[in-house]
């Protein structure tokens, strides 16, 4: 199904909510907003008569509402915390780059401050619903955190999170395998891999020991094996705590991991909507005049397929390219044995420190990377717009495509 965002402001939503004594709890009204007041976020501030008083917008109330209230009645220190650091990090910008002096002893504030001190509070309420979101639909049991440090966006308007494929109509991507393996202790001779002829992807360790380009094969939901079997890895889903971040050199969101990641890890699965390659060349077009690049083909045995992550995808959508990337490609076979439909996985590379961003290369084609001049990979068009590479790798190749 398509999704239409709602036009309406948050305090709209609010006011009509109360006017009309409803509770919706994912825009803040409970029963217990309906009837007491509790601090949203501080918008102002000023000294009258030698007291300090904020302006005070009050959860579940629309901005019509808000009211000047002195220091001592406010019982909200984190809030009064984000408020003064927003209030010094807007001045420390100064202007034309040069730092201004910041003074915390002020009378009143320039309107200019105090509008930047609104948004970054409202911003920090949507992103904050936002991580609340991700991790209400996730299906693992690591976290997803949300962090923007760099400029006043908020959450992409248009996405959509899912943990699997989402075939667009008429693309089946479970194609009815009825069969699995009896293995009491996997791996056994005749285990889904060797049945498929080819090897375990995994070691003892649970860590990938195949070359690029070579398939996974991983027990499926009609093997006799459980959930502890050592060939059930990309099926579990992520399992490390991942942040959504906003890199601060234009290149839009990025995803760090918050945990240390060991060499030929399974970190996450690339999914979004799959889509034939014909539609992928016509939201191509459309994507490149954009600037933006989610589409990925499904060609470990023909080009039929793409997978589109651009409104439906999971923490892999905000993956950022580089031309020296910390993460690989493979295709993976679970459920369904169409070799034109395998799940992409993304495994490490090398060894990867906590807080550090995850990168892949937008020019991988069935694992194996492809040269600069190419202009596939991602993207199944062969002329196209050239978007710019930023990712700063030594080895960089100036483009994305």
């Amino acid at each position: 199904a398509w999704y239409v965002p709602c036009l309406a402001s948050l305090e709209t939503l609010q006011e009509l909510c109360r006017k009309e004594n409803l509770t919706c709890k994912s825009i803040g009204i409970t029963n217990r907003s309906l009837k007491s007041y509790e601090v949203e976020y501080l918008c102002d501030y000023k000294v009258a008569e030698g007291k300090a008083y904020y302006l005070v917008k009050w959860k579940g109330w629309p901005e019509s509402s808000n009211t000047w209230e002195p220091r001592k009645h406010l019982n909200c220190p984190l809030l009064i915390q984000n408020f003064l650091r927003d209030k010094n990090e807007y001045l420390s910008r100064g202007r034309e780059g040069k730092a201004m002096k910041v003074r915390n002893h002020v009378k009143t504030l320039k309107p200019a401050i105090a509008d930047y001190i609104v948004k970054k509070a409202k911003q920090r309420i949507a992103l904050q619903r936002w991580k609340e979101e991700l991790n209400r639909k996730k299906n693992h049991r690591a976290m997803i955190l949300v962090e923007n440090t760099v400029d006043l966006e908020g959450p992409p308007l248009d996405f959509y999170y899912i943990n699997e494929y989402k075939p667009a109509p008429g693309i089946n991507v479970l194609n009815g395998i009825t069969t699995g393996c009896e293995c009491a202790d996997c791996p056994a001779e005749k285990c889904c891999p060797k049945e498929a002829g080819f090897i375990l992807a995994y070691n003892k360790r649970k860590k990938l020991k195949i070359q690029p380009g070579l398939p996974i094969y991983e027990c499926n939901s009609y093997c006799r094996c459980g959930p502890d079997c050592p060939n059930r890895i990309v099926q579990k889903g992520t399992p490390y705590s991942l942040c959504i971040f906003r890199t601060n050199n234009g290149r839009g969101w990025g995803v760090k991991t918050l945990q240390k990641i060991k060499t030929n890890s399974f970190v996450m699965e690339y999914v979004g909507e799959v889509i034939t390659s014909e539609e992928a060349e016509r939201r191509g077009q459309l994507y490149d005049n954009q600037g933006n690049t989610y589409l990925f083909d499904l060609d470990y045995d023909s080009d039929e397929f793409t997978v589109d992550a651009a409104r439906y995808g999971n923490v892999s959508h905000f993956v950022n390219h580089s031309c020296d990337p910390n993460l690989q490609v493979f295709n993976v076979f679970i459920d369904n044995l169409d070799l034109r439909l395998p799940r992409i996985a993304l495994f490490s590379t090398r060894t990867i420190k906590a807080g550090e961003e995850l990168t892949f290369d937008y020019q991988m084609k069935g694992s194996i990377d492809l040269t600069s001049d190419s202009a596939e990979g991602l993207s199944p068009s062969k002329k196209r717009i050239r978007t710019v590479c930023k990712c700063g790798a030594v080895c960089c190749r100036g483009y994305l495509n």
